[in-house]
């Protein structure tokens, strides 16, 4: 299987090779914050989705980031999963397919998309769009209505437990803001941070000095379903994994 194959089966991605088209000084006035996962570091060892979990109090059964194992065999058959989503970390060899070819791991997160379909629908602007490219939530204005749930084609929203710890926060929506709460105090996302393989890259894609530039800059990247037009802004580097 090559990488056209299994993107068709997996991400449905289109490699973007240099440049950054999406870029309009114009339209954001601080920074434009980009993320890189790098597949050919990560280990599926859990500790972004934990740090995740920790730092901003996700609740059980719900995930802002999560860890997919891709497996593909020696005849071609593709097999993903991801066991309580990547938190616990992965077998290094796993026992339940014998023979596989190759295997790597996937994480995924909201792709704070440059046309963000969730903010497209929010009747109440709740979900918004920061001068600084980022989709974040303003939950003094959110309906817990779900629309933005529905309409997210990378399934990265979900709605709080009715019984979760934080009464005002029940029934209303939320997402991975790559903790912009951090960002805006300089720090990285929690994901990024606990890394440590330095999988998971962030920084400024209108910094030409930033690592997220350096990547786009110097290889071969992909991201998610850029067939809905939604310009993600994660990018994936494959690497020779495929």
């Amino acid at each position: 299987m090559d990488r056209r194959e299994f993107l068709k089966l997996g991400l449905k991605a289109v490699v973007v090779v240099g440049g950054l088209s999406t870029v309009s000084s114009s339209k954001f006035t601080r920074n434009y914050w980009g993320f890189v996962v790098d597949l050919t570091r990560c280990i599926g060892c859990g500790k972004c989705v934990q740090a995740c979990r920790a730092e901003n109090s996700v609740p059980e059964g719900e995930y802002r980031t999560w860890v997919e194992r891709y497996q593909i065999t020696n005849d071609g058959e593709v097999i993903v999963d991801s066991p309580e989503m990547g938190e616990e970390g992965y077998a290094i060899h796993p026992p339940e397919v014998e023979n596989i070819k190759t295997g790597f791991f996937v994480p995924k997160l909201c792709n704070q998309c440059d046309d963000p379909p969730c903010v497209n629908v929010c009747p109440v602007n709740a979900t918004h769009l920061t001068s600084d490219g980022v989709v974040i939530m303003d939950w003094d204005k959110c309906i817990g209505c779900g629309y933005c749930v529905q309409a997210c084609p990378y399934g990265a929203r979900y709605l709080y437990p009715d019984d979760y710890s934080v009464k005002k926060l029940r029934g209303l929506a939320d997402k991975c803001n790559w903790c912009y709460h951090r960002i805006q105090r300089g720090l990285e996302p929690a994901c990024v941070f606990v890394c440590p393989t330095g999988a998971r890259r962030f920084g400024d894609l209108m910094d030409s000095g930033s690592v997220v530039r350096q990547y786009l800059r110097n290889v071969e990247i992909e991201r998610l379903r850029p067939e809905l037009g939604t310009k993600p802004k994660v990018y994936y580097y494959f690497g020779n994994i495929l």
